[in-house]
């Protein structure tokens, strides 16, 4: 079928993907065919306001030339090859993620996914304490890979799947100081915590919890790792959500935003934890290849370019201030990570909303509806989010 007759149907997609892949995720009914900033069009036309950014990984939207321009020569110049090669274009995102993260991180490795960059950075803390216990923090989300998904909350419960874990675990209940405290010792290999709990329902976990987690990690010579997967990439109104806290990690893991829309992953280590590596301790096939090397640093150049942290920053103020209406009793987390608190499920504000045309998505909180717009969003957007609110 060509793309005209797909435009012009009114074939489901959601019933062919039905046909052909495993049913292992819950879609909505809609048939996406085009977007172009932060609109979906679908093959009816309608016009979809994405306030969902594809799950947090469409930081400049869709379409941004300049983005295009860069994947598209780089396609052209050198789709790909492997780390085996030294690569200018790879040297060129380890320094631009170094420059903007923080200030004690300094040694970059390049994956594909958040949980592959999770799971890599609690193999680092294994090897360089030599500690087999793993802290995080309850409600979180990690990942779904053996490791990551270890240190997701209920997993073990729910989803895991694996026959055995790859070293202990324990929550530290969250924003709980004492507990932290007493939890924290020098069985621990590492700590690692989201700054702002995405899946849980953007949950900005307390600056003295944080504080805390961190100090008490210097004491015992833990690790910290900060899951900056969804939190990352100016999200948060700075480049990384732990930044406005004042905190410095061991490791900083992230990826979504990191490629705006290409797939790839990374991570960030203290000069002093690269020492505990060798040559073949880590690896991947595609991290670091150059397609994914260019989108992450077109990504990282329009932040500044466009003030878009700025932006964020400005447009949270203006959420928080025409949002808190309607079905919402409360709005948590941070810059473009936030939480709707609804005095209902959220799946019911969501469906009014898409019959709205307006696209958000939900999380592990049945009454927080989470919004992971594209951090381009404009007033105009807000204003629609605001009077489709009031109408429900």
């Amino acid at each position: 079928m060509s793309d005209k007759s797909i435009k012009n149907s009114n074939i489901s997609f959601l019933k062919k993907e039905e046909q052909v892949m495993l049913g292992v995720y819950k879609q909505l009914s809609l048939s996406i065919i085009s977007a172009k900033g932060c609109e979906l069009i679908t093959n009816d036309n309608r016009k979809i306001l994405d306030l969902y950014g594809g799950h947090a990984v469409m930081p400049l939207g869709y379409g941004e030339k300049n983005f295009l321009d860069s994947v598209k020569t780089q396609m052209t110049e050198l789709l790909f090859q492997s780390n085996l090669l030294p690569l200018g274009i790879r040297a060129r995102a380890a320094e631009n993620l170094i420059e903007i993260a923080p200030d004690d991180l300094a040694k970059v490795f390049f994956v594909n996914s958040g949980s592959e960059a999770n799971e890599n950075a609690l193999k680092i803390a294994c090897l360089a304490t030599g500690r087999k216990k793993i802290l995080a923090v309850s409600h979180a989300f990690h990942g779904r890979t053996a490791a990551s998904s270890a240190v997701t909350w209920n997993a073990k419960n729910s989803w895991y799947g694996f026959p055995a874990m790859p070293f202990d675990v324990e929550f530290i209940p969250r924003d709980d100081l004492s507990a932290a405290k007493n939890m924290i010792n020098s069985k621990i290999a590492a700590v690692i915590v989201e700054p702002v709990q995405g899946v849980a329902g953007a949950y900005d976990l307390s600056s003295d919890f944080l504080r805390t987690i961190r100090q008490k990690c210097s004491d015992v010579s833990a690790i910290l790792i900060v899951d900056e997967v969804q939190s990352g990439m100016g999200r948060s109104g700075n480049y990384f959500a732990i930044q406005n806290y004042g905190i410095e990690p061991d490791i900083l893991t992230t990826a979504k935003s990191l490629g705006g829309g290409v797939p790839c992953a990374a991570l960030m280590t203290t000069d002093y934890l690269s020492d505990y590596l060798k040559v073949g301790d880590l690896g991947s096939t595609f991290g670091g290849a150059p397609l994914a090397c260019a989108a992450i640093n077109a990504v990282i150049e329009s932040l500044s370019k466009n003030k878009l942290l700025q932006n964020v920053k400005n447009k949270e103020i203006e959420i928080r201030k025409k949002c808190l209406l309607g079905p919402v009793q409360k709005i948590q987390g941070m810059g473009f990570l936030l939480g709707l608190v609804c005095d209902r499920p959220a799946t019911e504000v969501q469906a009014e909303l898409l019959n709205r045309d307006i696209l958000t998505g939900t999380s592990a909180d049945r009454n927080v509806l989470r919004l992971l717009p594209p951090l381009i969003l404009q007033s105009h957007h807000i204003d629609k989010l605001s009077d489709a609110l009031a109408s429900i």
